[in-house]
This record gives structure tokens, C-alpha cells and sequence, in this order.
């Protein structure tokens, strides 16, 4: 029996049970009429009997003399029989109606309830109208107050378990560990030393595609897909702890930090995607992956969506636009899962605001701008169609630099590209651009602003400082091959 069954065995019960007590009444009406009439034919059946002995007692006066008939009494007694007579009548209706009752009910429950099933369900389901799994939950909350009596509707899973049990399950096994070992410069001595970290992942592609975070194994690259001499990347499946699978680069891209690696493996539960363009604030948010290191592989936290299209910097020259979760994101976390109530990836965890009087402040790329990067990577091994004037910047140059220099404020040229737009534009190392497009700029994140609305091919003008001059040159953009 379903969860509509119930009601409607409770709606039945109740009006067979009322059928039942009508039924009742009417036989005691009955009892009571008869009882009525009884009585007055006592009535009358005792008046005459006593009629009849005033006349009997005169005629016996006459024959008898007074002394001996002033002790003469006479009274009448109600015979037994008939009051047992009448509560067996009682009886034996009560439970006569009992039985024909139940089983009336009983045939309605059998053959009535299983026939108008369907269609009682068809109609409560129309309405969103829904009962309780049995009649001891409808009863308990009509009791408490919490539910009224005619309708309940439904709002929670019906399942006894955590709806956080039900997407554990579904999303852990397409959550992996990321081991990296590398070798790093020793402090002390200048020697080299042996280095490892770690952090998540995500199954994307069940052939064998990994997502993670860029700077999850940015120590152990060298160049866009090269390891370093010496370092290793290794894949750890939840069902294969102790079988690590060694990874091989793919593609990342430092501006988003993703990544995306490749293991030699088949058939594997590959995350469902969902929408971040739909998620809302206040929508419930469960973040998986390993904090702490591979030892806690598979932890699983708990919150909400805080905020949306967050601008944070992901380092001097970058700003991501994220997620903002209070579901706790730590060390090792990066890489990991963010999905919504139906297990669905809606974010890849990578940053969490941390220090004194900072608590629950945990961002996510959105899945959406996350796919259109992982597409790329996968197919061209950069991310395509970004326009590059060709040159790299000195971001530690600033206002206050400038102005103990004399010049003006602006992006300082450390190095130009071979052969790209700003070397046939004749950009010089150590150039100040001052503007782009006759838009000020002081910084690195202004300047791609304003160069990121133009496309590939497309020209730029560039106001430049050089020498104590300003001169003005147009680039012409070529693409961003990472």
C-alpha cells in the first residue's frame, strides 16, 4: 500500500466508521421504541389488574367479615424473564451489527479500495495533495497541531534517511584523490629535497578524464603539460585505494585555475553536471573531496549557497567571478565537488577566506564557466579564442613606485613576445601603458578588462610612456595559447 493508500484506507475507515455508528442509533431508537411500548402496556396491564381487584376485593368484603380482610394485601411483581429477555435482544443486536459492520468494511477495504485506487491518486496527486506513510504519523500530527486534518502536503523526500545520505552516495564514488610528488629547492644548504601535496578531483568522462584545480599540481609543471624531471601525478579511485593510477596532463589554465587529467582507465562513474546559471542563494549546498590530506578522502560537508558571482582575486594579475558556500572547504578540498540538493555538480571547489574572525567563507567556479574551459583544454589543449597583446607585465610596480620615480602610473612591460602584436607593434621592455582605448590604467586586472572585450584579430590603441615621452601604437590581438 502507497503512501495515497493510506489515506484513502483512513478516509474509507472513517466514513464506514460513521456509517457504522449511524447504523447503531437507529437500532437503539428502535430498542427505545419498543422499551416505550412495553412500558405502556405494563401501564395499562397493571391499571387493569388493579381495576379488577377493587371490584374482586368489594365482592370478597361481602363474604368475609372486615377483621379478617384488614389483613389482606395484595401487590404485583415484574417477572425476571422479561428483563432477561430484553438485554439478550440488546445483545445479540450489538453484535449482529458488529459483524455485518466489519465486514462490510472489511469487503470495502478488500475489493472497494484497490478499484478507486488510481483514480483517488490521480486526483490527489493533481491537487499536490499527499498523506503521511501511515495512520499513526497522520495521527500524531493532527494531535500536535502540525497538520490539519484534511490535506497534507508533501515537502520533503520521502525516505527516512538524510537527503545528504542519498547525494553522498550518488557523487562520492565520482570524487578522486590527487597525489603529487615533486622535487623543490632545500632552504637550507640550497640543496633539493622531495615534495608531495594533494588535493580532489572530479570524474568528468567515465574513459578516464580527471577535473581539478590548476594550482593542485602547478609545483610539479613544467610549462603548459611537461612534468618536471622527477615529479609524478597519481589518481587514487575511492574503490581502488590502494591501486593509484598514474596521470598525465592534458591541459590547464593558470587564469581559471583548472586543469584536466587523463588515466588509463574505463567505465568509470562520471559526476552528473548541472546549471550554475539557475542556482539561487539559500539553495542547499554539499561540498566532497579530501581535507587534509588523502587520509580523509571522501569527507563530506554540509551548507547553503551565500552568494553568487563573487569577484575574487585568484593572484596578482587574475580575479574569478564564484561561488560563495558556507559548507566548509579546506586544504585539500581544491579540485573537490560543490553540488545541489540533486547531487549535481553546480561548482569545483577551489578557495576558502581563512584567519581571525573569518569563518564559513568557501568559493567554487561555477560548473558552467568550469565546462567551456575543460572542453577546451580537452580538444585544443589551451583555452581558445582569448585575445594576447603579447607581453608580460612587472606586477609589483605601483602608484607609489611610480610617483618616488617621477612617472606616470600604469602597467610597466617586463618582456615582450617574439613575433606577436605588441612586438610588431614596437612595445619595448620597460614601456608604461597609461591607457587602452583612451581608458586609464593603473593595473594588470584594468588592463584585461579592457583588452578582453575585443576578440582575436581585432586592434587595440595603447597609449605608452617611454623615456619621458608618450607615444601612441596600435596592437593588433593575436590568441592566448597558454
Amino acid at each position: 500500500m502507497d503512501y495515497n493508500e493510506n489515506r484513502d484506507y483512513e478516509m474509507n475507515n472513517y466514513n464506514e466508521n460513521n456509517e457504522y455508528q449511524i447504523f447503531n442509533e437507529h437500532e437503539m431508537n428502535s430498542m427505545d421504541y419498543e422499551s416505550n411500548n412495553y412500558s405502556e402496556g405494563y401501564d395499562s396491564y397493571s391499571q387493569g389488574y388493579s381495576e379488577n381487584l377493587t371490584s374482586d376485593d368489594t365482592q370478597y368484603q361481602k363474604s368475609y367479615d372486615l377483621k379478617e380482610a384488614s389483613f389482606y394485601t395484595e401487590s404485583y411483581v415484574k417477572p425476571e424473564k422479561k428483563k432477561k429477555g430484553i438485554l439478550g435482544q440488546l445483545i445479540l443486536v450489538s453484535v449482529i451489527s458488529s459483524l455485518l459492520g466489519g465486514a462490510t468494511v472489511g469487503a470495502f477495504l478488500t475489493v472497494g479500495v484497490p478499484a478507486l485506487r488510481p483514480s483517488i491518486n490521480s486526483f490527489l496527486n493533481e491537487v499536490g495533495i499527499s498523506t503521511p506513510n501511515n495512520s499513526n504519523e497522520l495521527q500524531n500530527a493532527i494531535n500536535n497541531g502540525s497538520l490539519d486534518a484534511g490535506s497534507y502536503k508533501k515537502v520533503v523526500i520521502e525516505n527516512s534517511d538524510s537527503a545528504v545520505v542519498a547525494i553522498a552516495e550518488k557523487v562520492g564514488p565520482s570524487v578522486v584523490g590527487i597525489s603529487v610528488s615533486y622535487r623543490s629547492q632545500a632552504f637550507i644548504f640550497g640543496g633539493v629535497q622531495e615534495a608531495s601535496s594533494s588535493g580532489s578531483g572530479i570524474i568528468i568522462r567515465s574513459d578516464g578524464y580527471i577535473m581539478t584545480n590548476n594550482h593542485v599540481i602547478s609545483e610539479a609543471m613544467q610549462g603548459n603539460t611537461q612534468l618536471k624531471n622527477g615529479a609524478k601525478i597519481e589518481v587514487i579511485l575511492p574503490n581502488e585505494l590502494d591501486n593509484p593510477y598514474t596521470a598525465t596532463v592534458i591541459g590547464r589554465d593558470a587564469k581559471t585555475d583548472l586543469a584536466v587529467l587523463k588515466i588509463n582507465a574505463t567505465n568509470l562513474p562520471a559526476i552528473e553536471m548541472g546549471d550554475s546559471d539557475k542556482i539561487r542563494v539559500g539553495e542547499l549546498a554539499v561540498a566532497i573531496g579530501n581535507p587534509g590530506g588523502l587520509e580523509y578522502m571522501g569527507s563530506v560537508t554540509v551548507g547553503v549557497i551565500s552568494g553568487l558571482n563573487r569577484s575574487i582575486p585568484l593572484d596578482e594579475s587574475n580575479e574569478l567571478k564564484l561561488i560563495q558556500t558556507d559548507a566548509a572547504i579546506n586544504p585539500g578540498n581544491s579540485g573537490g565537488a560543490l553540488v545541489n540538493a540533486e547531487g549535481k555538480l553546480i561548482g569545483v571547489n577551489t578557495a576558502k577566506i581563512s584567519g581571525n574572525g573569518f569563518e564559513g567563507l568557501g568559493f567554487a567556479i561555477p560548473v558552467n564557466k568550469a565546462k567551456e574551459i575543460v572542453n577546451d583544454l580537452i580538444e585544443y589543449k589551451y583555452v581558445k579564442g582569448r585575445p594576447s597583446i603579447g607581453i608580460s607585465v612587472n606586477l609589483s610596480f605601483n602608484e607609489q613606485i611610480a610617483r618616488r620615480y617621477n612617472v606616470p602610473a600604469g602597467v610597466l612591460v617586463e618582456d615582450v613576445v617574439p613575433l606577436s602584436g605588441a612586438y610588431k607593434a614596437g612595445i619595448k621592455r620597460g614601456d608604461i601603458i597609461t591607457k587602452v582605448d583612451g581608458v586609464a590604467v593603473k593595473t594588470y586586472s584594468e588592463l584585461e578588462q579592457l583588452k578582453n572585450k575585443h576578440k582575436v584579430g581585432e586592434t587595440i590603441k595603447l597609449e605608452i610612456y617611454r623615456d619621458g615621452t608618450t607615444i601612441s601604437v596600435d596592437v593588433v590581438l593575436g590568441e592566448d595559447m597558454g
